[in-house]
């Protein structure tokens, strides 16, 4: 995999800092690219002359959170081990309400070792010209506070709920700020121990390319749109007439794209067999060119070939698109404009969970540790999202939601109740404004 360049010299707005394990912590600060210097975001595990020891504690990480995410797969065995691993990242219920602020193994172990100098280097080059420090990885803002990093450190919170280890040990005394991604990440840091000066409720980062600024002009033209495709018999827009004309105006009078789905494979690439077979169940549709379908695989190449060794023999005729990049960069970029005329998301309950934001319904695949299973709950609590039926008859589920109007009914739900400002909130509040 290609590391990321950076300029520690560059003077701009902020640091933004991400890791390169998985796919999440890397969008989210991708979204914020902007103020960072030269849109260049830092990955702390990979960035130019990390030294080796360092960079042998975030191989080791990211090694195993892979391993786990594959393995869990294989029966009795796979899922035994999975489980006993979670139990360090579980997240506990939320009632009843109870102080949560006791640190536990996970984030006891983060702490021994950046006291052996874990992160010194990162955060050393950082302070020669310390912008604002914002991270999407509690470790990495752990770090910066213990070496005394000489400005504001921020943490965005990726998921739908958070674990304890999200947290400092003694986060009373911490001067960590949080930017909560919905309220239940909000509530969740006031039961941690975080003080509430240092929780800001602005909503998860989406890409200011699929938003348009803080009028919506793009989102809306492109949700005007897509609500067409998700509503062919016009049910949904018949009963609903008015709320759609309050937020969007009038509609166009035809779509501009065909039907899309858009499936996203992890980092790890633990769905890729669910994928296929979604595919041979909906193939003669995509034959027959009423619908468009696009796999996202990230920046792994073996996936990319995976999949067109499979699908070569279904004669899809470029109906079938396979994305992916060469590195983050380009990869998130390409995915966002696909993301413009995507109908459906199917992906685990990830970060791409707030995308349902962009009036994009979710079909939610089974979910890979317990932030998931919370991101889960929250997209079924908000209504957003729809669990996966069996992918060997998505022809049939899939399309009964789309006569019924159901999938219309959820990417409104999505568009009016779930926050779609984040990255302009973020970007105001590093700018030093309300």
């Amino acid at each position: 995999m290609l590391r990321e360049k950076n300029n520690f010299d560059t003077n701009k707005n902020a640091w933004v800092v991400a890791v390169d394990m998985g796919y999440g912590h890397q969008r989210t600060a991708h979204s914020l690219r902007d103020i960072a210097p030269n849109q260049t975001v830092i990955n702390a595990n990979s960035y130019n002359g990390i030294p080796a020891r360092d960079q042998k504690l975030w191989d080791t990480t990211r090694t195993l959170y892979e391993f786990i995410s594959r393995f869990r797969r294989i029966p009795i065995i796979g899922v035994f081990l999975f489980l006993f691993l979670d139990r360090f990242q579980k997240i506990l219920g939320y009632y009843p309400k109870r102080d949560l602020s006791k640190s536990n193994f996970s984030g006891k172990n983060i702490d021994r070792f950046i006291k052996r100098g874990w992160g010194g280097d990162l955060i050393g080059k950082l302070a020669k010209n310390p912008m604002p420090f914002v991270t999407t990885f509690f470790s990495t803002a752990f770090m910066a506070e213990y070496f005394n990093y000489p400005n504001d450190i921020y943490c965005i919170i990726c998921d739908a709920d958070i674990a304890r280890a999200w947290v400092s040990l003694e986060p009373k005394k911490s001067r960590i700020k949080y930017f909560a991604s919905n309220t239940w990440t909000r509530d969740r840091l006031k039961l941690y121990g975080v003080k509430p000066e240092n929780i800001l409720l602005t909503g998860y980062p989406l890409p200011k390319e699929n938003i348009g600024g803080e009028n919506l002009q793009t989102l809306k033209k492109d949700f005007g749109y897509r609500l067409l495709n998700l509503d062919p018999n016009g049910k949904y827009q018949k009963l609903y007439a008015p709320l759609i004309k309050n937020y969007l105006g009038q509609l166009p009078k035809l779509p501009n794209h065909p039907l899309t789905i858009l499936f996203s494979i992890g980092g790890a690439g633990a769905q890729k067999e669910v994928a296929l077979a979604i595919i041979n169940s909906l193939k003669e549709k995509i034959k027959a060119k009423q619908l468009r379908f696009i796999i996202s695989v990230g920046m792994r190449q073996e996936l990319h070939k995976y999949f067109a060794d499979n699908v070569k023999d279904l004669d899809l005729d470029g109906w079938l698109h396979i994305l992916s990049g060469k590195n983050t960069k380009e990869y998130f970029d390409e995915f966002n404009r696909e993301l413009r005329t995507v109908d459906i998301l199917m992906t685990k309950p990830s970060e791409l969970s707030f995308y349902g934001a962009l009036g994009i319904p979710i079909i939610i695949e089974p979910s890979i540790g317990s932030q998931e299973d919370f991101n889960r709950r929250w997209l079924l609590h908000v209504g957003v999202g729809t669990l996966q039926e069996n992918p060997a008859y998505t022809d049939q589920w899939l399309y009964d939601l789309l006569e019924t109007g159901g999938f219309a009914e959820m990417a409104m739900q999505g568009f009016i109740e779930m926050e779609k400002l984040g990255t302009y909130r973020i970007e105001k509040i590093i700018a030093g404004k309300k």
